[in-house]
């Protein structure tokens, strides 16, 4: 099916019909992702769990409308566009990479403006928001950006490859790199949900330690699962993750 399944939203895309599920699972991408890289995890869930991906503005059928540079501003936007379902069954969030900082700033503010939290977040592929490094990959040229992407995996080589179709998608990967290049954590009340951390064993871009202080952001208590890879582990072990996923919202921690 496709992503007219189910939802209206600007913001949300729905692949598979789950209408009997549980628990909603709402997928945030990572820089320069879409809505459709969490096709094969919604595969993998269905019928079991609902899965929803966040669509990012100034990419695919959003194209037209302005992108952001901000991660506050997209989080904002999300929180608005999940406000009208919040009542309709639990939530879970699942972000990868950039998108697990989104996943955290959205529940922090639903927590704070709407006392409304999300059932457990997954914190995929990224170190804790308070642990900072200085990177500047939004700064550089196109062929430095686009040799960062190949070299992270997660982009497959003949896109990369493809002169014309990567001009018109590196405007959208480079707005994604500045908002979370230039995200800084804002001390405050962290979410009560409960978080569990995945993270690839050879992850370039997150250490163990940076990985484990997850645990600083939540009252919820901290999980860490290692999973065998690099940092797009998820596209290789999707069906894992998965069942880590089922595992932990229709059994339990």
């Amino acid at each position: 099916m496709n992503a007219a399944v189910a939802t209206r939203s600007r913001w949300l895309r729905r692949f598979h019909q789950a209408d009997d599920a549980a628990v909603r699972l709402i997928c945030f991408p990572h820089a320069g992702g879409a809505a459709g890289f969490y096709f094969p995890m919604s595969r993998a869930l269905s019928p079991y769990v609902d899965v929803h991906a966040v669509q990012y503005p100034g990419r695919q059928d959003r194209r037209s409308e302005p992108g952001s540079v901000d991660i506050d501003e997209l989080a904002d936007g999300i929180v608005g566009a999940l406000a009208p379902i919040l009542d309709g069954g639990p939530l879970a969030f699942f972000g990868h990479s950039m998108g697990a900082v989104l996943a955290y700033e959205t529940a922090r503010r639903l927590e704070r403006r709407a006392g409304f939290s999300p059932v457990v977040l997954f914190a995929s592929g990224r170190r804790a928001p308070s642990r900072r490094r200085e990177e500047n990959v939004h700064l550089r040229g196109d062929r430095a950006l686009l040799e960062e992407l190949r070299q992270l995996g997660g982009t497959a080589p003949e896109l990369l490859d493809d002169h014309e179709v990567m001009q018109a998608l590196l405007p959208a990967i480079r707005r994604d790199y500045q908002a979370i290049e230039t995200y800084r954590h804002r001390p405050g009340t962290e979410p009560s949900c409960p978080i569990a951390v995945l993270t690839g064993d050879d992850d370039p871009r997150t250490t163990l330690d940076e990985a484990r202080d997850w645990k600083h952001h939540t009252t919820g208590g901290c999980t860490l699962h290692v999973i065998p890879g690099s940092h797009f582990f998820l596209s290789e072990h999707t069906q894992d993750v998965a069942a880590l996923i089922t595992a932990r919202l229709l059994v339990g921690p």
